[in-house]
Protein backbone atom coordinates (compact mmCIF):
# COMPACT_ATOMS: atom_id res chain seq x y z
CA UNK A 1 0.00 0.00 0.00
CA UNK A 2 1.24 3.72 -0.80
CA UNK A 3 2.83 5.91 1.70
CA UNK A 4 0.39 8.60 2.11
CA UNK A 5 -3.02 9.28 3.11
CA UNK A 6 -4.50 11.97 2.12
CA UNK A 7 -7.61 14.12 4.06
CA UNK A 8 -9.38 16.57 3.19
CA UNK A 9 -9.73 19.17 6.10
CA UNK A 10 -12.37 21.30 7.29
CA UNK A 11 -12.82 23.14 10.87
CA UNK A 12 -15.77 21.40 11.53
CA UNK A 13 -17.06 17.91 12.88
CA UNK A 14 -17.31 16.19 9.46
CA UNK A 15 -13.90 17.38 9.07
CA UNK A 16 -12.38 15.98 12.34
CA UNK A 17 -14.46 12.75 11.38
CA UNK A 18 -12.09 12.20 8.23
CA UNK A 19 -8.92 13.18 10.27
CA UNK A 20 -9.65 10.60 12.63
CA UNK A 21 -10.10 8.07 10.58
CA UNK A 22 -7.62 8.94 7.96
CA UNK A 23 -5.30 9.00 11.67
CA UNK A 24 -6.25 5.10 11.98
CA UNK A 25 -5.87 4.27 8.50
CA UNK A 26 -2.53 5.26 8.45
CA UNK A 27 -1.21 3.99 11.53
CA UNK A 28 -2.55 0.53 10.46
CA UNK A 29 -1.02 0.72 7.41
CA UNK A 30 2.08 2.45 7.99
CA UNK A 31 1.80 5.70 5.46
CA UNK A 32 2.27 9.23 6.16
CA UNK A 33 -1.03 11.15 6.71
CA UNK A 34 -1.42 14.24 4.80
CA UNK A 35 -4.23 16.82 6.30
CA UNK A 36 -4.84 18.90 3.53
CA UNK A 37 -6.77 22.40 3.12
CA UNK A 38 -7.48 23.93 0.11
CA UNK A 39 -7.84 27.33 -0.45
CA UNK A 40 -9.66 29.45 -3.63
CA UNK A 41 -7.66 30.03 -6.41
CA UNK A 42 -7.20 33.48 -7.10
CA UNK A 43 -9.39 32.99 -10.33
CA UNK A 44 -12.48 31.00 -8.64
CA UNK A 45 -14.37 33.56 -7.30
CA UNK A 46 -15.11 37.39 -8.50
CA UNK A 47 -16.12 37.79 -4.78
CA UNK A 48 -12.15 36.85 -3.57
CA UNK A 49 -10.97 40.43 -2.95
CA UNK A 50 -7.97 40.80 -4.80
CA UNK A 51 -5.64 42.06 -2.34
CA UNK A 52 -2.33 39.88 -1.37
CA UNK A 53 -3.16 40.51 1.77
CA UNK A 54 -6.30 38.59 1.74
CA UNK A 55 -4.22 35.57 0.40
CA UNK A 56 -1.95 35.54 3.23
CA UNK A 57 -4.61 35.76 5.73
CA UNK A 58 -6.15 32.91 4.86
CA UNK A 59 -3.53 30.77 4.47
CA UNK A 60 -2.20 31.56 8.03
CA UNK A 61 -5.57 30.81 9.19
CA UNK A 62 -5.50 27.59 7.05
CA UNK A 63 -2.40 26.70 8.96
CA UNK A 64 -3.56 27.31 12.19
CA UNK A 65 -6.35 24.97 11.79
CA UNK A 66 -4.08 22.13 10.64
CA UNK A 67 -2.28 22.55 13.14
CA UNK A 68 -5.14 22.29 15.61
CA UNK A 69 -5.71 18.92 13.42
CA UNK A 70 -2.71 17.74 13.98
CA UNK A 71 -2.23 18.27 17.44
CA UNK A 72 -5.66 15.72 17.53
CA UNK A 73 -3.69 12.98 15.86
CA UNK A 74 -1.59 9.98 17.87
CA UNK A 75 2.12 11.40 18.23
CA UNK A 76 2.77 7.63 16.81
CA UNK A 77 1.19 8.37 13.26
CA UNK A 78 3.48 10.97 10.74
CA UNK A 79 1.16 14.25 9.79
CA UNK A 80 2.22 16.62 7.03
CA UNK A 81 0.16 19.47 6.20
CA UNK A 82 -0.35 20.31 3.52
CA UNK A 83 -2.91 23.64 1.15
CA UNK A 84 -3.04 24.11 -2.00
CA UNK A 85 -5.25 26.48 -4.32
CA UNK A 86 -7.15 25.21 -6.38
CA UNK A 87 -10.17 25.45 -8.44
CA UNK A 88 -12.12 23.57 -6.58
CA UNK A 89 -11.62 21.43 -3.12
CA UNK A 90 -12.05 17.90 -4.86
CA UNK A 91 -9.67 19.11 -7.46
CA UNK A 92 -6.77 20.37 -4.89
CA UNK A 93 -7.33 16.83 -3.48
CA UNK A 94 -6.75 15.17 -6.60
CA UNK A 95 -4.11 17.05 -7.38
CA UNK A 96 -2.10 16.78 -3.66
CA UNK A 97 -3.01 12.79 -3.70
CA UNK A 98 -1.31 12.50 -7.34
CA UNK A 99 1.42 14.40 -6.45
CA UNK A 100 2.19 12.53 -3.54
CA UNK A 101 1.25 9.05 -5.12
CA UNK A 102 -1.63 8.28 -2.49
CA UNK A 103 -3.28 5.64 -1.41
CA UNK A 104 -6.63 7.25 -1.35
CA UNK A 105 -8.06 10.52 -0.23
CA UNK A 106 -10.18 10.46 2.97
CA UNK A 107 -13.15 12.95 3.17
CA UNK A 108 -16.19 13.07 5.86
CA UNK A 109 -19.74 13.16 5.43
CA UNK A 110 -21.97 16.62 3.98
CA UNK A 111 -23.66 18.88 6.38
CA UNK A 112 -27.08 17.24 7.44
CA UNK A 113 -25.58 13.84 8.21
CA UNK A 114 -26.81 11.90 11.24
CA UNK A 115 -24.57 10.31 13.27
CA UNK A 116 -23.37 7.06 11.85
CA UNK A 117 -24.45 7.87 8.30
CA UNK A 118 -22.69 8.73 5.48
CA UNK A 119 -24.16 11.76 3.00
CA UNK A 120 -23.08 13.07 -0.16
CA UNK A 121 -21.91 16.47 -0.57
CA UNK A 122 -20.89 18.65 -3.60
CA UNK A 123 -17.17 17.94 -2.68
CA UNK A 124 -17.51 14.00 -2.33
CA UNK A 125 -19.77 14.05 -4.87
CA UNK A 126 -16.90 15.77 -7.55
CA UNK A 127 -14.35 13.42 -6.48
CA UNK A 128 -16.69 10.32 -7.15
CA UNK A 129 -16.44 11.72 -10.54
CA UNK A 130 -12.88 12.95 -10.92
CA UNK A 131 -10.69 10.95 -8.75
CA UNK A 132 -8.39 8.52 -10.03
CA UNK A 133 -7.36 7.00 -6.67
CA UNK A 134 -9.75 5.32 -3.98
CA UNK A 135 -11.88 7.96 -2.08
CA UNK A 136 -12.60 6.83 1.29
CA UNK A 137 -16.30 7.99 2.72
CA UNK A 138 -16.08 8.34 6.48
CA UNK A 139 -19.63 8.71 7.89
CA UNK A 140 -20.58 11.21 11.07
CA UNK A 141 -19.66 10.48 14.09
CA UNK A 142 -16.12 8.57 13.30
CA UNK A 143 -14.02 10.58 15.42
CA UNK A 144 -15.74 8.98 18.27
CA UNK A 145 -14.73 5.72 17.37
CA UNK A 146 -11.47 5.42 19.88
CA UNK A 147 -7.65 5.61 18.24
CA UNK A 148 -6.99 2.21 19.77
CA UNK A 149 -9.80 0.67 17.57
CA UNK A 150 -7.47 0.58 14.39
CA UNK A 151 -8.70 -0.97 11.37
CA UNK A 152 -10.07 -4.88 12.05
CA UNK A 153 -11.62 -6.15 8.99
CA UNK A 154 -12.32 -5.32 5.48
CA UNK A 155 -15.72 -6.06 3.78
CA UNK A 156 -15.27 -6.04 0.26
CA UNK A 157 -18.44 -6.05 -1.78
CA UNK A 158 -18.02 -8.61 -4.62
CA UNK A 159 -20.39 -8.30 -7.54
CA UNK A 160 -21.41 -10.85 -10.53
CA UNK A 161 -19.68 -8.50 -13.27
CA UNK A 162 -16.72 -8.08 -14.29
CA UNK A 163 -14.49 -5.78 -12.84
CA UNK A 164 -13.40 -7.00 -9.92
CA UNK A 165 -9.83 -7.36 -10.72
CA UNK A 166 -8.51 -3.79 -9.36
CA UNK A 167 -10.98 -4.16 -6.00
CA UNK A 168 -9.43 -7.44 -4.93
CA UNK A 169 -5.98 -5.93 -5.58
CA UNK A 170 -6.60 -2.90 -3.43
CA UNK A 171 -7.96 -5.25 -1.05
CA UNK A 172 -4.94 -7.46 -1.02
CA UNK A 173 -2.70 -4.60 -0.78
CA UNK A 174 -4.64 -2.96 2.02
CA UNK A 175 -5.05 -6.46 4.18
CA UNK A 176 -1.49 -6.88 4.17
CA UNK A 177 -0.72 -3.55 5.06
CA UNK A 178 -3.15 -3.83 8.02
CA UNK A 179 -2.41 -7.34 8.76
CA UNK A 180 -6.32 -7.59 9.08
CA UNK A 181 -8.75 -10.26 7.51
CA UNK A 182 -11.30 -9.91 4.77
CA UNK A 183 -15.01 -10.26 4.58
CA UNK A 184 -16.12 -11.33 0.75
CA UNK A 185 -19.77 -9.95 0.52
CA UNK A 186 -21.97 -10.50 -2.12
CA UNK A 187 -25.90 -9.05 -2.30
CA UNK A 188 -28.73 -11.05 -3.08
CA UNK A 189 -31.59 -8.90 -3.43
CA UNK A 190 -34.64 -9.89 -4.91
CA UNK A 191 -36.16 -6.39 -5.64
CA UNK A 192 -38.64 -6.78 -8.26
CA UNK A 193 -42.28 -7.44 -9.43
CA UNK A 194 -44.52 -9.35 -7.03
CA UNK A 195 -45.24 -11.44 -10.18
CA UNK A 196 -41.19 -12.66 -10.73
CA UNK A 197 -40.75 -16.44 -9.72
CA UNK A 198 -38.77 -15.03 -6.78
CA UNK A 199 -37.91 -18.21 -5.64
CA UNK A 200 -36.26 -19.31 -8.78
CA UNK A 201 -34.36 -16.33 -9.23
CA UNK A 202 -32.77 -16.46 -5.54
CA UNK A 203 -32.03 -20.65 -6.18
CA UNK A 204 -30.19 -19.46 -9.46
CA UNK A 205 -28.44 -15.95 -8.06
CA UNK A 206 -27.46 -18.30 -4.96
CA UNK A 207 -25.54 -20.79 -7.54
CA UNK A 208 -23.79 -18.07 -9.21
CA UNK A 209 -23.03 -16.01 -6.07
CA UNK A 210 -21.34 -19.04 -4.42
CA UNK A 211 -18.97 -19.26 -7.84
CA UNK A 212 -18.30 -15.93 -7.74
CA UNK A 213 -17.13 -15.66 -4.01
CA UNK A 214 -15.10 -18.88 -4.30
CA UNK A 215 -13.10 -17.38 -7.29
CA UNK A 216 -12.86 -13.56 -5.67
CA UNK A 217 -11.50 -15.88 -2.76
CA UNK A 218 -8.74 -17.68 -4.54
CA UNK A 219 -7.67 -14.53 -6.04
CA UNK A 220 -6.54 -13.11 -3.17
CA UNK A 221 -2.69 -14.04 -1.67
CA UNK A 222 -2.97 -17.30 0.61
CA UNK A 223 -1.83 -15.14 3.84
CA UNK A 224 -4.69 -13.02 3.35
CA UNK A 225 -7.76 -14.65 5.76
CA UNK A 226 -10.84 -14.45 3.94
CA UNK A 227 -14.43 -15.41 5.09
CA UNK A 228 -17.38 -15.24 2.70
CA UNK A 229 -20.96 -14.26 3.15
CA UNK A 230 -24.08 -13.84 1.56
CA UNK A 231 -26.73 -10.96 2.56
CA UNK A 232 -30.04 -11.92 1.59
CA UNK A 233 -33.02 -9.28 1.50
CA UNK A 234 -36.29 -7.91 -0.37
CA UNK A 235 -33.72 -5.25 -1.48
CA UNK A 236 -29.67 -4.10 -1.75
CA UNK A 237 -31.13 -2.07 1.57
CA UNK A 238 -32.57 -4.73 3.28
CA UNK A 239 -29.73 -7.42 2.65
CA UNK A 240 -27.31 -5.40 4.00
CA UNK A 241 -29.55 -3.90 6.84
CA UNK A 242 -28.67 -7.16 8.36
CA UNK A 243 -25.38 -6.65 8.35
CA UNK A 244 -22.98 -6.80 11.36
CA UNK A 245 -20.28 -3.95 11.72
CA UNK A 246 -17.12 -3.56 13.75
CA UNK A 247 -16.24 -0.35 14.81
CA UNK A 248 -12.39 -0.54 13.23
CA UNK A 249 -14.44 -2.22 9.75
CA UNK A 250 -13.76 -0.76 6.51
CA UNK A 251 -16.13 -2.02 3.24
CA UNK A 252 -14.23 -1.90 -0.33
CA UNK A 253 -16.76 -1.34 -2.86
CA UNK A 254 -15.58 -0.79 -6.87
CA UNK A 255 -16.66 1.99 -9.00
CA UNK A 256 -19.85 1.56 -11.42
CA UNK A 257 -19.11 -0.24 -15.05
CA UNK A 258 -19.86 2.72 -16.93
CA UNK A 259 -16.93 4.75 -14.60
CA UNK A 260 -14.13 5.56 -17.19
CA UNK A 261 -11.03 3.61 -16.53
CA UNK A 262 -8.63 4.59 -13.23
CA UNK A 263 -11.79 6.77 -12.62
CA UNK A 264 -14.79 6.30 -9.85
CA UNK A 265 -18.83 6.55 -10.36
CA UNK A 266 -20.53 5.53 -7.16
CA UNK A 267 -22.97 2.70 -9.27
CA UNK A 268 -27.01 2.18 -7.85
CA UNK A 269 -25.85 -0.80 -5.89
CA UNK A 270 -23.31 1.32 -3.90
CA UNK A 271 -25.16 4.15 -3.85
CA UNK A 272 -28.06 1.92 -2.16
CA UNK A 273 -25.46 0.23 0.00
CA UNK A 274 -24.24 3.41 1.50
CA UNK A 275 -27.86 4.46 3.47
CA UNK A 276 -27.33 1.35 5.17
CA UNK A 277 -23.35 1.37 5.94
CA UNK A 278 -22.74 2.58 9.42
CA UNK A 279 -18.60 2.03 9.11
CA UNK A 280 -16.33 4.05 6.39
CA UNK A 281 -16.18 2.92 2.68
CA UNK A 282 -13.85 3.06 -0.01
CA UNK A 283 -14.81 3.22 -3.45
CA UNK A 284 -12.18 2.20 -5.88
CA UNK A 285 -11.76 3.00 -9.35
CA UNK A 286 -12.10 0.42 -11.60
CA UNK A 287 -8.66 0.08 -12.51
CA UNK A 288 -5.05 0.83 -10.25
CA UNK A 289 -2.13 2.33 -11.28
CA UNK A 290 -0.50 -0.92 -11.32
CA UNK A 291 -2.79 -2.91 -13.86
CA UNK A 292 -2.25 -0.17 -16.29
CA UNK A 293 1.20 0.09 -16.21
CA UNK A 294 1.82 -3.70 -16.90
CA UNK A 295 -0.94 -4.09 -20.08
Amino acid sequence: MSRHVVVGYTATKTGRDAVAFAARLARATGAVLDVSIVLPSADRSVITPPADGYSRVLKEQAQQWIAEAIDRIPDDVVAHAQIRAAESFAAGLVQIADELDAACIVVGAADGATRGRHRLGSTTTELLHSSDVPVALVPRGARKVAPETGITRLTVAVGTRPGADALLEVTARFAQSAHVPVRLLSLLPVDLPATADTATIRVASSTETDHVLAVAKAELPAEVSADVVVAAGESIEDAVSHLDWQDGEVVLVGSSRLAQPRRLFLGSTAAKMLKEITVPVIVVPRATRTEETTK
